[in-house]
């Protein structure tokens, strides 16, 4: 059990790191604009960015506040509300970002961008507040049909 537990805490650093690691390039990027964007259409973009930084960052820290009690104790009652809060406020923060995108009015490569962007962040909330759709690619095709919970969900049902 403890060699289990291990692994456990061992591959939740990985994925905390990994999302708050991913939070970081998206703002990086957004931040430096390698290709210039115009007004509008910066805009647009951080319409889309808020709500997926939003969610990598909630992402990346369950990940590493779940090594606390993995193997061990249920979630503690103060991070399950705090993740109750945000899976009810993360559809907000999309919906206004996408209203945001609308009104900006991006267009040609600019849409293509801010759009992915956006759609980047509603599979990200769905990921880790829906169902899971995050697999290695040889399995995905055959693991999401089988639309399991994702772990947050989970540990939010046995936890305070």
């Amino acid at each position: 059990m403890a060699d289990r537990t291990h692994e456990m805490r061992r591959r939740y650093t990985s994925l905390g790191l990994g999302e708050l690691c991913a939070a970081g390039v998206f703002a990086a990027v957004a931040v430096a604009q390698p290709i210039p964007l115009a007004p509008p259409a910066t805009l647009a973009l951080w319409c889309a960015l808020g709500p997926l930084l939003a969610v990598l960052l909630q992402a990346g820290v369950y990940w590493l506040l779940a090594r606390r009690w993995v193997g061990r104790a249920a979630m503690p009652a103060r991070a399950a509300r705090g993740y109750r809060w945000a899976r009810v406020l993360d559809p907000v923060l999309l919906a206004v970002g996408l209203v945001g995108i609308v009104l900006a009015r991006p267009t040609g490569g600019s849409a293509v961008l801010v759009g992915a962007v956006w759609l980047f962040g509603a599979a990200e909330y769905v990921n880790y507040f829906v169902v899971r759709l995050a697999y290695p690619w040889h399995r995905w095709p055959r693991d999401v049909v089988r639309w399991r919970t994702p772990r947050l969900v989970q540990d939010l049902q046995a936890g305070g």
